[in-house]
Formats: C-alpha cells, sequence, structure tokens
C-alpha cells in the first residue's frame, strides 16, 4: 500500500461523501494493519476518527469486508455475545479489505455517515484499483 495510492483513495472516499452531502473520516491501513493514510473532513464526527480506524483494521485483520461479519456470527448466540468484545472489531459496514489480484495489501475503513453511505465511499475509493 503505497502512501500515493491511499492519498488517491481517501479522495475518491471523500468526493463520493461530498455528493451524499455527509462528513465522513477516511482510514487506510497497510497489510499489516498500520495507518499509512487518514483524512477527517471538517465537522466529521470526532467519535468517528477511531470507528474509521477500526473498520480498516478488521477488514486487514480477516480479509473480509466489515457488513460481512454479523450474518457469519448472529445466528451463534456464544460467537455473537463474545466476539464483540474483541478490541478494534468492527462487525457493520463501512470497512473493506483492499485487494489486489486477489492478495490483501491494506485496509480501508470509513465513519461518518450511514452504513449504507460509509460503504458507498468505501467503494469509490476501491474503484480505483478495480
Amino acid at each position: 500500500m503505497t502512501s500515493e495510492l491511499s492519498s488517491k483513495m481517501a479522495e475518491a472516499a471523500v468526493k463520493r461523501a461530498s455528493q451524499l452531502g455527509i462528513k465522513i473520516n477516511v482510514a487506510i491501513l497497510d497489510d499489516g494493519g498500520q495507518l499509512v493514510h487518514f483524512h477527517r473532513m471538517d465537522q466529521a464526527p470526532i467519535l468517528s476518527i477511531e470507528i474509521a480506524q477500526n473498520k480498516a483494521y478488521t477488514a486487514v485483520a480477516f480479509g473480509l469486508p466489515t457488513h460481512e461479519w454479523y450474518p457469519l456470527i448472529q445466528k451463534e448466540p456464544p460467537l455473537r455475545e463474545g466476539i464483540v468484545h474483541t478490541p478494534r472489531l468492527v462487525i457493520f459496514g463501512g470497512g473493506f479489505p483492499i485487494k489486489i489480484e486477489g492478495d490483501v495489501i491494506g485496509g480501508i475503513g470509513v465513519s461518518g455517515g450511514s452504513t449504507e453511505e460509509d460503504i458507498a465511499c468505501c467503494l469509490a475509493a476501491l474503484s480505483l484499483i478495480e
């Protein structure tokens, strides 16, 4: 995950957020879960700073979009009730692994809008590499 690519991806996410009329935080991590790029739009929710980073971390750590977590655990009460206490795990939408040719090279997390809006901003960023 390069600084140049992560910057362009954040810019694409912010552009989509502006089109949607929302204020977001965007975090992009490398494949080791380390922050490469972060952008906070003016007036984006402060609490969403950490949420965006945790969404990206969850996506990198498991190679799975965050919105796919709940369907996996919803019918298993012990897992559902226990795993949510795992630090940095997010089980709602707005985090995606960043993949090139099937390999996870990083993760993106967006927070500040609704789940659907956060996902749309991530997809705008990911469209740069697809």
